[in-house]
């Protein structure tokens, strides 16, 4: 099978970085903040074995609807809607094997941050509840990279702009922005994601993928909402200056600019033209700005809509999601 995307090299697999932040040991072994303990023995009680739970002998056409193409961010696009028959599924091939590879690639970061609050966080009931979410992201992992390359067999590398939001989340010194970049906004928009996704998708062993994973991730947005619960309520302005800039960067870049430019790559189209006709597709608008449909009440939660995030907020459209019941959705989904 030809792909657009390359087969990674021995000097590809592999990139480092050089971290820094604070580790902290701590010498109270009693739980010390609220809902941390329960939240804990909710993931040693939940944990689950990937090569047992999803069945995995279920036959997949990669090339299959597996989303259904009305709901396609391209439709306008000239050249998409010229496609017919082979170049139509190969399309629809592309698209779900590039959301795909973004998720699993999301899911790693996900396993380092994690591993990096059990070092920093300042309770001992958060590094037991880290430690659990390392176990966690390390199965998302590894269920997303057995999905994409056994049954879809095409794996995309990174996108560039949330390589660009796992750095600077990896990388912050500061435990409370790990919290912030990964727990709250990437994990909350993975949540929508996995969500909407799971509500269409027309493919039994992804869909069952999807709900395992989901039910992992309820649990981690918890954990970052309890985790910083009053946390900024006496923060210095200065501080919370930073917080704020932090927040609206983080959300810039997801609501802006994670679009799937890649995907002319594989149809031979204009990176520029591809990425504008999504910015422009009222498909496309509706979906980025869906996925903040659990990020923006958990910082209301937290108290950080601002006046100048909320400002922020409404110049991206996505303040009108403020009032929304995360549990609800979650129950929706009978997570809960």
């Amino acid at each position: 099978m030809t792909t657009a995307a390359k087969t990674p090299t021995p000097d590809t697999e592999l990139e480092t970085v050089l971290t820094s932040f604070d580790t902290a040991y701590t010498w109270n072994y009693r739980g010390v903040k609220d809902g941390l303990g329960d939240l804990y023995e909710k993931a040693k009680r939940d944990q689950w074995n990937g090569s047992e739970r999803l069945d995995w002998s279920i036959h997949v056409e990669p090339e299959s609807e597996i989303l259904p193409p009305a709901l396609s961010p391209m439709s306008g696009y000239e050249p998409y809607e010229k496609l017919r028959s082979k170049d139509l599924e190969r399309f629809q091939h592309a698209m779900i094997s590039l959301t795909l590879s973004q998720f699993l690639h999301g899911e790693q970061g996900a396993m380092i941050v994690a591993s990096q609050l059990v070092a920093a966080t300042p309770w001992i009931d958060a590094k037991y509840y880290a430690s659990t979410q390392t176990m966690d992201e390390a199965r998302h992992v590894e269920v997303f990279s057995r999905y994409l390359n056994e049954k879809l067999e095409w794996e995309w590398p990174i996108n560039r702009e949330l390589k660009e939001l796992l750095d600077v989340t990896i990388h912050d010194s500061r435990w409370d922005f790990k919290y912030l970049g990964m727990q709250i906004v990437i994990e909350g928009l993975a949540m929508a994601a996995f969500g909407s996704i799971y509500q269409i998708c027309q493919e039994p062993l992804l869909k069952d993928l999807l709900l395992n994973v989901m039910r992992d991730e309820s649990r981690h947005v918890a954990f970052g909402v309890h985790s910083l619960k009053d946390y900024y309520a006496d923060m210095s302005e200065s501080e919370m200056r930073d917080r704020e800039d932090f927040l609206i960067y983080a959300c810039q870049l997801s609501r802006d600019r994670l679009v799937a430019y890649e995907i002319a790559d594989a149809m031979g189209w204009d990176r520029d033209e591809v990425r504008q006709a999504q910015l422009d597709s009222p498909v496309g608008k509706m979906v980025r700005s869906a996925l903040f449909m659990r990020v923006v009440p958990n910082l209301k939660r937290l108290g950080l809509l601002t006046p100048r995030v909320r400002d922020a907020f409404e110049k991206l459209e996505i303040i009108q999601f403020e009032n929304m019941d995360p549990e609800l959705q979650e129950k929706q989904f009978g997570l809960v």
